[in-house]
């Protein structure tokens, strides 16, 4: 009921945020304009590191993440590593918008939503794995990573179908970027009107 609930909340969140997104302008296009392209740059940058992240992680959990406790590559820094460059995704997608409200929005959101859905998966491992589980909290941490932990193999056996499924999602970032910049295009067309304008 409460995952229910989650994905509810998670998914009214994303549509009052993309409305926002369509009917709304950055206000430093007008005031600075040099700030939008900062903000831009930094966004495209968190975005490309959310998705090599995030693909590395696939790489490591495809077909493996309910089987087996998952504890080299990016899993060797930090417990979560999906989550980490997921909020570093999100984020950039917020600065590619060239606002400040936006990221400041989905790092609010992500903090009231996140760290009860990490609590929850983690209890679920500790069930699965014990003993693993558990020696594994004690070493690596939960959210941001250690990258004096960082262990990876020599080889490292990946199920290419599995994998492919992954990509997509490892790539929604990039796709989001692309939506802003046929957003903004739209608004320069008057297709789309900008009804208020936001820092």
């Amino acid at each position: 009921m409460i995952e229910k609930l989650r994905i509810i909340v998670s998914r009214i969140f994303v549509v009052l945020l993309f409305v926002l997104l369509c009917f709304s302008s950055s206000q430093w296009e007008e005031e600075a304009y040099f700030v939008t392209a900062i903000l831009f740059f930094i966004g495209v940058i968190l975005v490309a590191i959310a998705s090599l992240g995030r693909l590395w992680c696939s790489v490591y959990i495809a077909g493996y993440k309910t089987d087996h406790l998952i504890t080299q590559g990016p899993y060797s820094m930090c417990r979560n590593p999906l989550y980490f460059f997921s909020i570093l995704g999100a984020l950039g997608i917020g600065f590619a918008s060239e606002t400040l409200l936006i990221p400041l929005l989905i790092f609010i959101a992500f903090v009231i939503y996140y760290p009860s859905v990490i609590r929850s998966e983690e209890a679920g491992m500790m069930k699965l794995h014990k003993n693993e589980f558990a020696m594994y909290m004690q070493k690596v941490p939960r959210f941001f990573p250690k990258l004096s932990l960082l262990n990876e193999p020599e080889e490292y056996i990946v199920r290419p179908k599995v994998l492919k499924r992954h990509i997509f999602d490892a790539l929604w970032f990039i796709w989001i970027v692309g939506i802003l910049e046929v957003i903004e295009a739209l608004h320069e067309l008057h297709i789309i009107p900008i009804l208020f304008k936001i820092y």
